[in-house]
């Protein structure tokens, strides 16, 4: 059981405040911002994160710094995420993880270069929300339950905690239901049925199970029921605009198709109907 956290003082940064915002969703504890005493490291209900030069899960020791610099790049917040036994879905579902993990380990040299891209291009992704939280963070050597920021932070960790298991959970739904269509076009387009209770999000992870089966260059589009009617929404996988859903607007069972063409709503149920309209929506 963790009793308090541990955490280096200073500047803060992504990975260590994330790390923090996972281990507090799973125990309301108090955060210190200090260097970790050998006492800390031993204690088997402190949890040290991003300093120590200690990996040890059993020990709840979470440091990187250790790690030769040519080794993978995991920062704390990877390795909290081990710990939890999230860090496989992480990598899978959250496409910023990786990013992440490089910008940490590697610094925004290395990472806009990594990415192909120049270094201040990274610089514009910045957002005020990130820099306010950071700095608040590190403006303070203790955080405790109650606090605003110490709030904020647990609903960031339940978050990615709670959006991990529901992905894995929402995946292993799509895999048991889902259907690939083979179009007339030569490609595919995947179907989801209704089921009764509908998901929330019902077009949610249709393209991240796409990329599970290894067909992200094979299926085009998606087709899922509509939560607002008994319909079903037509919709392009990544944008590929082979799929023009404006040609299917003057359609009697259509009742909305945006006119950029990436989106359209059908009151039709029937499979060989819904099938028609993506066949008259192929636009090569």
């Amino acid at each position: 059981m963790i009793r308090q956290i541990v955490v280096h003082p200073g500047g803060a940064h992504k990975d260590d405040f994330l790390a923090c915002a996972l281990l507090i969703a799973e125990a309301s504890v108090p955060i210190f911002r200090k260097d970790p005493q050998p006492c800390d490291l031993e204690d088997l209900e402190t949890a040290v994160v991003d300093v120590g030069f200690e990996w040890n899960q059993s020990r709840l020791n979470f440091d990187h710094h250790q790690f030769n610099r040519d080794a993978e790049p995991l920062c704390a917040l990877s390795l909290v995420l081990k710990y939890l036994e999230l860090y496989d879905d992480a990598r899978q579902f959250c496409d910023w993880l990786e990013v992440a993990e490089y910008m940490d380990t590697r610094g925004p040299h290395e990472t806009a270069k990594w990415l192909g891209i120049e270094r201040d291009g990274l610089a514009k992704l910045n957002s005020p929300i990130d820099i306010t939280l950071l700095r608040r963070f590190a403006a303070s050597d203790h955080h405790q339950p109650g606090e605003p920021l110490y709030e904020v932070m647990r609903m960031i960790g339940e978050d990615l905690i709670s959006f991990l298991k529901g992905m894995r959970q929402r995946l292993d739904f799509i895999a048991e239901h889902a259907e690939i269509w083979e179009m007339s076009f030569g490609l595919k387009v995947i179907f989801l049925p209704r089921t009764d209770p509908l998901p929330e999000e019902t077009s949610m992870g249709l393209g991240r199970y796409v990329e599970d089966l290894g067909l992200s260059g094979e299926v085009i589009g998606m087709v899922y029921p509509d939560r607002r009617g008994d319909g079903y929404g037509m919709s392009r996988l990544n944008d590929d605009k082979r799929l023009e859903f404006t040609r299917i607007n003057d359609e009697g069972d259509v009742h909305f198709a945006h006119n950029k063409g990436f989106v359209a709503k059908t009151s039709a149920c029937q499979v060989a109907r819904l099938k028609e309209l993506v066949e008259a929506s192929w636009a090569v």
